[in-house]
């Protein structure tokens, strides 16, 4: 199986559900230090240039390929690798199951502003107390999404591609 985080960046939201997806930050039982934030693999790390890579951050424990994906504005990227995969599913040269899970819902405004001073403009003393702060705000939103997307991705064994928009975890 093969899970990919989503998001406009690709940079935030994306690096911390892979981290926990990875178990490379314990359940948030407490607010997450700075130190922790900014030492998660590609946490405010890329840039536009990376835009569209699928960044590969590890295996899980059960064997599980994760990845992350900054989209930009396109709401075109993710169907069109659907359609890709389920081609090549189809001509029997792809057998994993993947999804996709979308991290945008669980942005709070201090990260989308942290984002724009730090990536868009390179104002990284502005950009990053506000991108910690944003993370600190979201982690247990984003643990739980990195939860409910294991879960489903056990519970649904008929499709083998699955895309969640994961509206319901909203910052």
């Amino acid at each position: 199986m093969i899970y990919i985080y989503n998001d406009f960046g690709g940079t935030h939201t994306t690096s911390l559900a892979a981290a926990y997806h990875l178990k490379l930050l314990k359940p948030p039982s407490r607010m997450l230090t700075k130190e922790e934030i900014l030492a998660v693999p590609f946490f405010n790390k890329l840039t536009k240039k990376d835009a569209g890579k699928i960044i590969f951050h590890g295996v899980d424990d059960e064997g599980h390929s994760v990845y992350t994906l900054g989209r930009r504005s396109s709401k075109l990227v993710v169907p069109a690798l659907k359609n890709i995969c389920l081609l090549l599913q189809n001509r029997d040269q792809l057998e994993e199951r993947i999804i996709f899970s979308n991290t945008s819902p669980t942005v709070p405004l201090a990260m989308t502003l942290g984002g724009f001073f730090s990536r868009g403009l390179g104002i990284d003393f502005i950009g990053v107390p506000l991108l910690v702060k944003g993370a600190q705000q979201c982690c247990d939103h984003i643990y739980q999404l990195v939860e409910n997307t294991k879960q489903i991705a056990k519970d649904t064994t008929e499709e083998k591609i699955i895309t969640l928009e994961n509206e319901n975890f909203q910052a």
